[in-house]
């Protein structure tokens, strides 16, 4: 869903990924199936993660709130950031956002849960805050909502039907 997303918004196939939070990539696989040739980044604050899977997956060492500078000025078609959110800080999670951002030439999908949600289970370090609270985040950020936690970046908005990426809309 969120390479068809990306690539209807680029008219283009996805060539580059940001995988933010990626944990041991497991993101990278399904991609890749999907498009053997695409550039895949990924970043994790887990010692462990990068030890063991960063060199073959390629995996950097990265908090969240680092990502700017793990990433630099590059670009990526599609940025991905699953089940992460939820557990940042505001002030590294604000650093974050505005990264996340300036790197979306596509798309980013920002996959998390809210207060309304109702999570369950293990949710030991989880932020339980409400969706508008992350709305105003994101939109501060910059990035616009297209739906399916989906986010237009400031750069890719352009490319959007306007109906697509009304401002305000959560």
């Amino acid at each position: 869903m969120a390479i068809g997303i990306a690539e209807h918004l680029l008219e283009r196939p996805v060539r580059s990924v940001l995988d933010v939070g990626c944990g041991e990539g497991g993101w990278l696989r399904p991609l890749r199936a999907l498009r053997p040739s695409l550039r895949y980044l990924g970043l994790d604050s887990s010692e462990y993660a990068v030890k063991r899977f960063g060199t073959k997956r390629n995996i950097r060492l990265a908090r969240f709130g680092d990502t700017a500078a793990a990433i630099g000025a590059s670009k990526f078609d599609l940025v991905v950031c699953s089940d992460v959110l939820h557990y940042i800080d505001e002030g590294e999670l604000e650093k974050g956002l505005a990264a996340i951002a300036a790197a979306t030439r596509g798309i980013a999908f920002l996959e998390l849960l809210t207060r309304e949600d109702d999570p369950s289970g293990d949710l030991r370090g989880f932020k339980l805050r409400p969706a508008a609270w992350y709305a105003e985040h994101f939109a501060r950020a910059g990035l616009i909502a297209c739906g399916m936690q989906c986010y237009a970046g400031p750069e890719s908005v352009v490319h959007a039907c306007a109906l697509d990426v009304l401002p305000g809309r959560s």
